[in-house]
């Protein structure tokens, strides 16, 4: 399999077959990213995604699902994504699940009809980096994006059939929204009923505009117990129909893999004992954790 710089994919999609059929990421702007910092957004030469294909199937049925790299790959034209899930079909007939990643932009510039065609030609699920519900901090952070579209999207890709797997940032407004950042991401979860959230912890990282940002004393990320108020929050106050909500992120002090609303009360009096006894003990140590 050929592929340009870094790989990403979701922790869930450790098992999946990775495909990159678009190079870095075309927003490109978020302030606490580095991912795609060293590469241009293009498509990739459909000549070389065919040819990757082809390998795969000649290694038989090795996986059965499929991952879309690079960073929001929804936002190729929905003709070239039908053509490169046409031959996954073709040409991988065990691939039970296409995923990608995808945003506010890629899901809005699909209308309803593409993403049905979408869906009907293998895609199974989108994971959405939504970080927060919070307006102030979706500005701060340039994601691109409103909740409102965030809602918005949410409701496209559940009337087409396409699973939505949203991923929040605790930590992400800092220490002076983090109540605002918690309870208005809250809000919009429980507006979109995703069937997938996970939540992951901030890491500052050098080279990134949040970097420079705490150096210069206008972000400071909350302490590890805050962190933990703010799963909190999260936990008590989203509201799903069903939901697989986890925080076993490496990123994460707290693992947690919970079905809310099954397990709610059970996942807050854990936080709430956590919380209760401050004790540095029950969280993942720092050299355990990671991006």
């Amino acid at each position: 399999m050929d592929y340009v710089g870094r790989i990403y994919r979701p922790p869930s999609e450790a098992r999946s077959l990775l495909l990159q059929v678009s190079i870095g990421c075309s927003h490109n702007g978020c302030a606490y990213c580095d991912m795609y910092t060293d590469k241009q957004f293009r498509p990739k030469d459909m000549d070389q995604i065919l040819r990757d294909i082809d390998e795969a199937a000649a290694a038989g049925p090795q996986f059965h699902r499929m991952f879309l790299c690079d960073g929001d790959s929804l936002i190729l034209p929905t003709k070239r994504l039908l053509q490169i899930l046409s031959m996954v079909q073709e040409k991988l007939p065990w691939i039970e699940r296409v995923g990608t990643y995808g945003d506010t932009r890629s899901v809005g510039r699909k209308s309803p009809q593409e993403l049905e065609e979408l869906r009907a030609a293998g895609l199974g699920i989108v994971y959405h980096g939504m970080e927060s519900g919070d307006d102030g901090v979706l500005d701060e952070i340039v994601k691109g994006g409103t909740a409102a579209e965030c809602v918005d999207t949410a409701k496209k890709l559940r009337n087409a059939g396409i699973d939505h797997s949203v991923i929040v940032l605790l930590g992400i407004g800092g220490v002076a929204r983090s109540e605002a950042h918690a309870r208005n991401t809250a809000k919009v979860l429980t507006q979109m009923d995703p069937p997938f959230v996970g939540a992951l912890t901030t890491t500052v990282l050098p080279g990134t505009p949040l970097f420079t940002a705490q150096e210069e004393g206008r972000f400071e990320l909350p302490g590890k117990f805050r962190l933990l108020e703010e799963l909190r929050t999260l936990v008590a106050e989203s509201h799903f129909s069903r939901c697989r909500f986890s925080s076993n992120h490496a990123s994460n002090y707290l693992p947690i893999r919970s079905e809310l609303p099954r397990d709610q009360k059970a996942i807050v009096k854990i936080l709430d004992e956590v919380l209760a006894r401050r004790d540095e003990r029950d969280l993942k140590p720092e050299h355990l954790r990671g991006l």
